[in-house]
């Protein structure tokens, strides 16, 4: 992981503590960080950012929405690839409501509608 901000908030993350990666369009709530990482469509992509992130950020469950199977499938596809543990999905609506409650906010480039995902810390023991 080369950004010390992601790093950081990592770092600090307690058992049960969330982060959001988000796509270009995910509103970010009020008092939530933002690590805006956009920088064009589509870069960084949200598939990097997350399979990056993986690396140091152990993970107990993993939310997304709803609408992602059916609007973007190719990304639930690659998503489901991965494996993550205890996977939980809401309403578009309600998943922005469970943002307000991340430690931090990871804006990515990418313009696939739906591609989001709140990740759930869990304990390296």
């Amino acid at each position: 992981m080369l950004n010390a901000a992601i790093s950081q908030v990592i770092a600090t993350m307690g058992h049960g503590d969330t982060l959001v990666i988000g796509d270009v369009g995910l509103p970010a709530p009020a008092g939530v960080p933002v690590i805006d990482l956009a920088v064009t469509r589509g870069v960084p992509d949200f598939m990097t950012v997350l399979t990056t992130v993986l690396t140091e950020l152990q993970v107990e469950f993993h939310i997304v929405a709803d609408e992602m199977q059916s609007v973007s499938p190719a990304l639930a596809a690659q998503i489901a690839t991965l494996d993550l543990p205890q996977a939980r999905s809401m309403s578009h609506e309600a998943f922005k409501q469970a943002t307000a409650r991340a430690k931090a906010h990871i804006r990515t480039g990418e313009c696939t509608p739906y591609a989001n995902i709140i990740l759930g810390a869990g304990v390296v023991f």
